[in-house]
This record gives structure tokens, sequence and C-alpha cells, in this order.
């Protein structure tokens, strides 16, 4: 193997002239104070290894120039000889020199490409990509620390295979795009020979269509002949017809002619005479209407107003009737609100002079200050942790004697099928479990029915406070943070500070709500520690800011008691009470309310604020606050909203009681799925008692036959004599656990006197057990009921002042009511008056007898018109008659027209003697109705056209009926039937055999492309596989024993696996290490040596796959501690011994003083630093743990 001999640098970055940096021994150590110009040595070597400037820590090339950092260059042109020796001792000299931005490239004094060069280097060992014979300052750290795709990029620059990587993804492209061409015109194929087919077959079916369409078309020909035929039969017949009877039309209005005049003179005098008597009739008319106009106007207002006037006293009578029920309701309602106030008053001083009663007769009444209160938590808590201990042993004794319960049961149970009479032992069970059920489902009935009524009294309260609304989604939030909170800390956070007091009546709550403005909804905590670790916890919820009150952390003014005194004002502080279960929070309403002061009115609150020696904070009863600057703040709607969270915390109240209700009610629900169970036990019983029957009809059959079964007993005997000494046992075994259970939790109860004994001398109790069973117990009731009372009493109360109120407004609505009817009873008195004067009657204007005297012409006329009915009658028939006639023939015509038409339209071949279907037009409605000569004129031409009946058959022309319209009609109906083909199928048959094969070409071109594709990718694949896995599977083999050695202790393991075995270059690579005496742990998770100690063993594996002649290292010792370091320099002496050059940049003297050679840079100062070597020979000196011998046999 090679090795690095020596680097000549002229005016390279630091090194001002031309220096020589060497000679370098098997293993260097390049030492120097820090800024020195060591990496520039480092950068001297990849200079002339051919790295671009910007991995050199410059900017330009132009840079590199010694000087040229400050501006001032010593020289235009740089360089960097590497002298190398080969195996057999020849001299390599590579050398890079730059001039500007240029660089040339050099072997041996000739001057060579980029290329060419970059070819020589890796002759030798040397890959530039790779960077395989340099390891950076800082790289070992970022070596470790690569996720797995970055550590797969390293492998490919390692084992070449990153250039295949363009054309990898190239051939792929091209493979994925041939095949889906391939699918593409597979699809055009299947789809080309589908329409093929169905073309095949559409051209059948039209063939086969045509043929009914052309039988169908000869016998419309038969039936249209035929029908003309007789059409021009019963045309001749008609028209003989009507001339006939035009004929006797003629003579009979002949004689009716002269009849008419006659009649018609008469007529005439008899419309004279009626125009008359109708003149007289309208003058009379005239005269009646004139009278009754004269008064209908007076009377029509009259009945209007009265009318008026009654409809509103009704309504009002009847909303006054309607204020009256109301108004006894409300007294009713009221008396009952007065009597629920007196019956909760005198159930709380029963409930006092009870409690009062049992506490006198429990011992003395026990009061704790806040101070015993804490002290009680904490020696309860140190109780806790000193006991914990023995709970654990306890819990774990009672679920073993829990165990042996469940197995002493098990073993009854077969005790009980092994004795004889078992099935009686069945029956009473389950007779028994019988009766348990049906009482409890009797007990689950009635207390279904009860739950069912709380419910819906709680419903109905919920409903009319408007109380069962749906909370916003931000509230909920807030309220599950809430709650994730009180789980945290459930002894030291209280909850917000409104559900944790509240005013002692409501109309304070708006004043209330004002002094606390945004502490209102804070939440109040013991201590500083907790509110730091729920504001740290709401953080990280991403949850909205909240306001916390450490009771330990606030600064709290003392009261001014003489605030007290104010007249017409009280304490904020005095209106406002604190749950009895956390009397400790009078401190928060005392930092919170201060010395503010409420008053009943703006104007007192106005006064006491500012017209006293000094000012005062205050504020009245709507909310407007007084504050001491002179700022004057009212109330708001917001305000009012902000005050409602007082009565929500009775509805709160409301809806627990709800849910815990209907809760219960599902639970009963539940219970009624065990009828099915009392049914299936009742069956169980009855089978039971049928085998009983049969067994001991069995039983008395055995003992008479006498048929010994002794070995059954016997083995029966002895499973029972089993049974029964295990059940002996385990009840010993059960006493005994618990026996120690007992003495466990007298163990722990000493425990807790011991702690307790000061504390309960001091409470006077015998032990801490009595107090929180009996005192501490009856303390919380009372004040719980306490409580209960007070918001039950104010409730009420505010209620009866509501309904008070609302009593009086009725009986003020009352006595409107009565006076408005009172007014409109007078008023409809006075328009009764003056409708009665308005009114008369109206009858003699409006009926009078009409005289009518019959004249001569009304007689004469009378007598003429019986006699002209007849004639006038008969003239009638016999013209319905000739109209009748008239219609036929023209409906026939007009039949004719349309047969003639239809066999015109539809092509059908009729042989016309004269004329032509051509001179057939069509009729339309408007022509008959309007031009009635151009329809006659078409029917002369139709008349004038003689068609030839011979292709008609015989038959057809005797016999009327038309067979061929039932062959007709089967055609129609085979035609109708099936679905029409394509005419044009044959067509279309020609152009789809063209295209299919025009498709089966196109998918055997794309089908070949695939293939060829496919098979350049798979070399592709090959080649880039081999390559990545030669390297792979070499660094996977040697980093566990290079691992191994540099740890020194076999235990250790380096390990690497592709997370994509089929083609581990596409995906990561993992690199996991279990350093010596640890557990498995992430790479992320290791200490900053084991990192380095990691990736040290991955550099030296990657190295030894292809091996540089030399190994430069830059300060990888820098997180190595001195154990670490010897054993990284033991490893590098010994690689070095081997096959391999190393120069290490190192500042500690544990890993530079086992060096071969020393090579020391120091700065010099002249107008800029510049940097001089120093090479030192330690061969001839011995290692400390050496002898003196080794170094010079290493050489």
């Amino acid at each position: 193997m090679g090795f690095l001999k020596q680097l000549d640098v002229d005016n390279f970055k630091s090194w001002r002239g031309k220096q020589v940096i060497g000679p370098f021994k098997r293993f260097n150590c390049i030492i120097g104070t820090n800024g020195s110009g060591k990496s520039n040595v480092m950068d001297a070597l990849s200079f002339v290894m051919g790295e671009r400037a910007a991995t050199l820590r410059v900017k330009h090339t132009r840079d590199l120039i010694h000087g040229a950092h400050i501006g001032r260059p010593v020289s235009t042109t740089a360089s960097v000889t590497m002298r190398y020796c080969d195996d057999n001792g020849e001299e390599l000299n590579f050398c890079r020199s730059i001039s500007g931005d240029s660089s040339e490239y050099r072997i041996n004094g000739r001057q060579i490409t980029l290329a060419k060069y970059t070819e020589e280097l890796e002759k030798i060992g040397i890959v530039t990509k790779a960077r395989n014979c340099l390891v950076f300052q800082g790289a070992v750290e970022s070596i470790a620390m690569k996720n797995p795709k970055e550590r797969t990029k390293m492998f490919e620059r390692i084992s070449q295979s990153l250039e295949l990587s363009d054309d990898y993804d190239r051939k792929k492209e091209a493979l994925q795009k041939a095949k889906e061409d391939t699918q593409f015109h597979f699809n055009k194929k299947r789809t080309a020979t589908a329409e093929k087919k169905q073309v095949s077959s559409e051209k059948v079916e039209a063939q086969k269509y045509q043929e009914l369409v052309d039988d169908l078309n000869q016998g419309r020909l038969q039936l249209n002949l035929f029908q003309l035929y007789h059409n021009q039969q019963g045309l001749s017949a008609l028209s003989k017809t009507l001339r006939k009877r035009q004929e006797a039309v003629a003579g009979q209005k002949t004689g009716l002619d002269g009849w008419e005049q006659s009649v018609k003179a008469q007529k005439k005098e008899h419309g004279r005479f009626t125009r008359e008597l109708q003149q007289i009739e309208k003058e009379i008319r005239w005269v009646a209407e004139q009278t009754l106009s004269l008064r209908r106007s007076q009377y029509i207002k009259a009945k209007v107003n009265t009318a008026h006037h009654l409809k509103k006293v009704d309504d009002t009578r009847g909303a006054l009737e309607k204020g009256q029920r109301m108004g006894a309701k409300k007294e009713e309602e009221l008396a009952e609100f007065h009597q629920e106030l007196q019956e909760l008053e005198r159930a709380w001083r029963d409930y006092e002079r009870h409690a009062q009663e049992e506490l006198t007769d429990r011992g003395a009444d026990i009061q704790l200050e806040e101070e015993q209160l804490e002290r009680y938590k904490e020696l309860k808590e140190l109780a806790r942790k000193q006991g914990a201990l023995l709970s654990q042993q306890a819990e774990k004794m009672h679920w073993e004697v829990k165990a042996d319960h469940q197995k002493i049961e098990f073993d009854q149970r077969r005790k009980k099928e092994v004795e004889v009479g078992t099935g009686v032992n069945s029956l009473e069970e389950s007779r028994q479990q019988e009766e348990v059920l049906s009482a409890e489902l009797q007990r689950g009935r009635v207390r279904g029915e009860e739950v069912n009524q709380e419910l819906g009294e709680v419903l109905g309260e919920l409903q009319n406070a408007r109380l069962d609304s749906q909370e916003s989604k931000r509230q909920q939030q807030r309220n599950e943070v809430l709650e994730n909170l009180r789980r945290l800390y459930p002894d030291t956070l209280f909850g917000r500070l409104v559900d944790l007091c509240s005013p002692i009546h409501k109309k304070y709550q708006l004043a209330v709500t004002k002094v606390f403005g945004r502490y209102m909804n804070a939440i109040v905590v013991s201590s500083e520690k907790v509110a730091r670790d729920c504001i740290r916890f709401v953080k990280e919820e991403r949850a909205e800011p909240e306001t916390f009150l450490p009771i330990d952390y606030l600064d709290v003014s003392p009261l001014n008691e003489r605030l007290r005194g104010v007249r017409g004002a009280k304490m904020m502080v005095d209106v406002v009470q604190c749950s009895p279960t956390a009397p400790q929070l009078k401190k928060v309403i005392q930092f919170v309310c201060g010395n503010a002061l409420v008053c009943e009115t703006l104007k007192e609150a106005r006064a006491i604020a500012f017209d006293g020696p000094e000012r005062l904070k205050t504020v009245a009863l709507d909310g407007t606050m007084f504050s001491k600057s002179g700022v004057i703040s009212g109330g708001s709607s917001h305000l009012r909203s902000k005050a409602r969270r007082w009565d929500e915390k009775d509805m709160t109240k409301l809806k627990e009681l709800k849910e815990q209700l209907t809760a219960e009610l599902r639970g009963l629900v539940k219970l009624k799925r065990k009828e099915p169970e009392l049914k299936q036990i009742q069956s169980q019983a009855q089978g039971v008692q049928t085998r009983l029957k049969y067994s001991r009809t069995e039983l008395d059959t055995l003992h008479k036959k006498s048929i010994p079964n002794c070995h059954e007993m016997s083995r029966l005997e002895a499973e029972l004599a089993n049974v029964e000494s295990q059940l002996e046992m385990q009840k010993e075994n059960m006493e005994v656990k618990e026996l120690e259970m007992k003495k466990l939790q007298d163990r722990i109860n000493q425990m807790e006197d011991v702690v307790f004994s000061d504390f309960c001398a001091e409470i006077g109790v015998a032990n801490i057990r009595e107090y929180e069973q009996e005192h501490l117990k009856q303390q919380q009731d009372v004040d719980r009921k306490r409580l209960e009372f007070e918001s039950q009493r104010t409730c009420l109360k505010a209620q009866l002042e509501y309904e008070q109120g609302q009593l009086e407004q009725q009986r003020k609505k009352m006595k409107k009511l009565e006076e408005t009817i009172a007014k409109e009873q007078s008023r409809v008195e006075e328009q009764k008056q003056a409708k009665h004067t308005s009114s008369h009657p109206f009858s003699p204007f409006l009926n009078f007898p009409h005289v009518i005297s019959f004249h001569p012409p009304f007689l004469s006329l009378h007598t003429s018109l019986p006699s002209l009915f007849p004639s006038a009658s008969q003239l009638v028939k016999l013209q319905r008659e000739v109209i009748s006639a008239e219609t036929a023939l023209e409906q026939l015509r007009i039949w004719k027209h349309n047969l003639l038409l239809g066999c015109k339209i539809q092509g059908l071949p009729i042989t016309l003697l004269s004329g032509s279907l051509d001179e057939i037009s069509e009729l339309d409605s408007e022509s008959l109705t309007e031009s009635t000569c151009t329809t006659m004129d078409i029917y002369e031409r139709e008349a004038l056209m003689v068609i030839d009946y011979s292709g008609l058959g015989a038959e057809l022309k005797v016999d009327l009926i038309n067979q061929s319209s039932i062959y007709m009609s089967s055609l129609e109906g085979v035609l109708q039937r099936s679905t029409a083909p394509n005419l044009k199928a044959l067509e279309k048959m020609r152009e789809v055999k063209d295209k299919f094969q025009g498709v089966v070409d196109a998918f055997d071109a794309s089908t070949k492309a695939a293939r060829r594709s496919n098979q350049e990718f798979e070399q592709v694949k090959a080649k880039r596989f081999r390559l990545f896995s030669q390297c792979f599977e070499h660094v996977s083999v040697v980093i566990d024993q290079i691992y191994k050695q540099l740890c020194r202790n076999t235990s250790a393991q380096a390990i690497l696996s592709a997370e994509n075995p089929d083609e581990p270059y596409l995906d990561g690579i993992n690199y996991n290490c279990i350093a010596p005496g640890k557990r498995f742990m992430a790479m992320d998770n290791l200490s900053g040596g084991e990192k380095a100690i990691a990736a040290l063993a991955l550099v030296f594996a990657i190295h030894s796959f292809r091996p540089a002649p030399f190994f430069v290292l830059d300060e990888v010792d820098a997180a190595l501690d001195n154990t670490n370091i010897g054993k990284v320099t033991s490893f590098i002496r010994e690689q070095s011994r081997e096959s391999l050059q190393i120069i290490v940049i190192s500042l500690k003297e544990e890993f530079y003083s086992r060096a071969d050679a020393l090579l020391g840079v120091y700065p010099e100062f002249n107008e800029c630093m510049f940097s001089r070597m120093l090479t030192l020979d330690l061969s001839p000196y011995p290692l400390n743990e050496e002898n003196g011998t080794e170094r010079e046999k290493e050489m």
C-alpha cells in the first residue's frame, strides 16, 4: 500500500511562500494552537484532490491565495503539490495551482484535465466525490446523526451506485410509460373487439328487421287498398241517400214560409205593447227609490256604530273575566309561596334543633380553625406516605381473600353436584332466585314511577326558567380544561371564583359582578407553585388564557372597619358568601373586593364616593361603579349577561339532578331486562322439578331391583370427601389471611394514631378516625344543608316579590277594563236610540200589483203558434237527417284523403288509373274552417282519381272483415317489442375491421417497447443493486468487528439494516449501536462520546470497503474522554501498523502522545498572520505502557 510522503504548499491560505508539510510517518498527529492553521493542512489536501472552493471555507477560488482574505494577496497564484509513493517506491506528484478563479492540474509536471486528474486519483484509491480519505472537523457528529436517507446517499457515493441514479430514474420512468401505453392499447384492443362483435350482431339484427319491415309495408298496402275500396263503395251509397233527403226538405220548406210571414206581423204588435208596460214599471220604481234613499244612510251609520260598540263591550268583558281568573290564580300561587316559605323555615329550625341535639349527645362540638385544617391535611398526607407499603400489602391481601371466597364457592357448587339430592337443592335455589328477582322487579317498577315524577318536575322547572340551553363551544372547552386540572390537582385546586361564592341576595348580582371584574372567572388554587404548573398545562394544551389566584401568594390589604358604619352602604365583602366547603376563600374575596362599598341607588353611591372627606370606591345596584380616581363606569348588556352566571349555578344544580335522575331511569330500564331472566329461572325450576320427579322414580326402581353399584358409590363418596377436605383447608387458609389483613389494618391504625396523637389530643378526640367518621361528616352535612336552605329561601323570596308585583299590575289592569265597559255601554244606548228614529217601513214602494189587460193581438198570436209548430218540427227533423248525411259524407271524404295522404307519406306503391298522389296536399283545421272552397277543390280532385284495385284479392272485395288487419297488428307488435337495430351496421362493419387491425398493430408495438424498456431497466437496476450491495454487505459485516475493537469489549454491537432489502438504495439505512453494559437505545439518546465512537466505527468500516492510501481526521477526539481516546488511538496504531497511513489533527495530549510523528503548526505575524511548521519524529521515544523497542519494530 502506498503512502503520502509530504505536501509542498505555495502561498496557500495561511501558508506564505513555499513550505513543506511533512514528511509523514504511518501515524501522524498535527498539533497547534487555535487559529494557527491546522485545518488549512486539511484544506490543502482537499484542494489538491480537486475539491471545489465552496467546501474549502471560502467564497471564491482566488480567496485561497495567501493574504486575499484581507484584500492584499501576496501573489496572483497559489499551488499545492502532493508527493505520493506507490507500492514500488515510485513517486507521483499531484499538483493543483490556481490563477485568479481558474485551476490547472498536473501529474509529474504534465498538465492534464480535471477528469483525467480525478481518474488517476481513483487509481491510487482516492475517490474525491466520496471523500473516502478525509473526515473534516465536526463531521463525526454529523455522520452519527445522519438520518437514514442521508446515510443511504453516503453509501451510494462510496459504492459509486449514485452515478446510476439518473439512468435508473430515467429507465424506470420509461418503463412506467411503456406499461401505461401497453395497458392503454390493450384497453383499446378489448374495446375494439367488443365493438366488432357488437357490429356483427347488429348486422344480423338489421337484416331480420328489414325483412319484417318489407312484410309490414306489403301488408299496409293491402290494408290501404281494402279501406279505399270500401270507402269508395260507401261514398256512392251515401251520396244517393243525401240527394233524396235534400229534395224532401225543399218541398217542406215551401209550405212553411207562408205561416212564418203572418207570425212575424203578430210578434211585432206584441213587442210594442211589452215596451209600453216596461216604461210604466220603471217610473214606479224610480219614485220608490227616491223616497227610500233619504233615510237609508242615517240608518246604516247607526247600525254599524251600535255593532262596533257591542263588540268592544263583549271583548272588554271577556278580557275582564280572563284577568279576574288570572288574579285569582296569582293569589293562590302567592298563598302557596307564603306557605312554602313558612314550611322551609320551620323545616330548617327543626333540622338545626335535631343537629344540635345529636352533637350534644355525641359530645362537645368541635370547630377547627384554618390552621388546624391545614395541619390535618398535612398529617393525612404524611400518614398516607408512611403507610403506603402497608396499604399495598392490605390491598393485596384483600384480593387474595376475595379469590379464596370465589374458590370456596366453586368447591361448594361441586359438593352440591356430588351430593345426593342435588335436584332438591337446585329447585330451592331456583325458587329463591325467582323470589329475589320478582321483588327486585317490583321495587324497580315503583322506583321508576317515582323517578319519572321527579324528572317531570325538574324538567318543568328547567323549562320555566329557560335553563335547558346549550353551552357554547368555547365555554365547553374551558370547562374541559378546568376538569382536567381538577383531576391533576384534586386537593389544591378549588375551582372558579364564581362557583365558590355567591351574593347573599339576587339584587346584589350586578354590583358583585362589576366589582369582581376580570377575577369573576378566575381559578382559585392553594399555592403559587400549583398556579405555575396549571399555567404550563394550559399552554401545552393550547387552550385560552386563564387567570389564577394562589391563596398563599395574594397580597391582601386589611379591611377598613370604619367603613362598616357608613349609612346607606354595605361593604362588598359582607354581601358575598363563600362556600362552606372552602372557608379559606375569605382571603380571596377580601383581595378581589377590597374596601368597596355597595349602595342601593345611584345618587347614594355618587354622594358617598365623592362628597365625603376622602374618596371611596362605591358601586350601585345597577352596576354603576365610582372609582377613587373619578372614573365612572356604568352597567351594560354585557354586564347583565355576565351576571347571569349566578343564576346559572342553580341551573347547573338542576341539570345535575336531571342527569342523575336520567341515569337512574336508564338503570331501571336495564332492570326490566331481567324479566326474561326471571322467566328463564321459572322454566329452569319447572325442569328441575320434572327431573327430580323422574330421578325419584328411577331411585325407587333401583331399590326394588337391588342392583349393586358399589364402585360408582365409592367413587362419589371419595370425591365428596376430597371436596370437603379442600373446603376445610381453604376456609382455614382464608381465616389466616383475614387475621393477617386485620393485623395489617391495626398496624395502619397504630401508625395513624402515632402521626395524629398530638392533633387528636389538641382537638379532644380518642383517635383521628372518630373525628373523620363523626364530627367532620356531621359538620359538612350541616354546612351543606345551610347553603341549600339559604339558596332555596332566597329563590322563594325573589319569586314571591315578583308574583306580588305581577298581582298589583293585574289589579290595575282589571280596574281600567271595568271603566272601559261602563263607557262603551253608555255609547251603545245612544246609538240604539239614533237607529230607532231613522227606521220606517219600505214595503208600499217595493211591492205593487201589475195589472195587465189582454189585447186582441195577444190572443191572435197565441192561436197561430200551435198550428205552426208541427210543420216546423217536421222541417227540423228533415234538416237534421240531411246534416247527418252530409257529416257522414264529409267523414268518408276525410278518411279517403287521410288514406291517400298516408300512402303518399309512407311511399306505398298504389296504382292510379287517373290522377297522381302528388296532387294530394295536407289538410289542417284552419283550412277546414277558413277556406271551404279550397277543401272542396281537394275533394273534387281526389274524386277524379281512379284507383286500380286489381291487386286486391276478390275475397277482400266481398268480405267486410279485414283479415289483413290481424296480420298487420301481429307484425307491428313484433316490431314494437324488438329494439330498432342500427341499419347502418353493414357500412360500419368495414370501418370497424380497419380500426381493429390498427389497434392490434399498435398493441403489438407497445408490447415490444415495454419488453425492451423492462430489459434495460432490469440491467440498470441489477448493476446499481450489485454495486450498492457489495458496499453495504461489506460494511455491515466489518462494522461490528471494528466497533468491538474500538470499544475493547465483545458485548458491544453495531448493526446496519436496510429499510428496503429488495432495493436498499431507494429507502433509508438504519444504524444502531449497543454500548458495552447498556441496553439498546436510539442513536439520538447516546452520549456524545458514544456517538463519536459509533461514527468512527462507521467511517473506518466504509474506508475498509474502498481503502485510500492515507486517512486524514480533523479533531475527531473532541467528544471523547481519556479512556475512549486510549481505545481509539490503540485501534489507529493497529491499523497503521497493518496497511493504513493515518494523519490526525488533535489538541489532546492523550492522543498525539501515541503518534509516530508530530507536526506542530504555529503562527507568526507580520502584516498578517501566516503559519509555520515543526516536525518531530517520535519513533525513538518509547510509549509509557510499552517497552522501549516497540517504536523501532513498528517502523
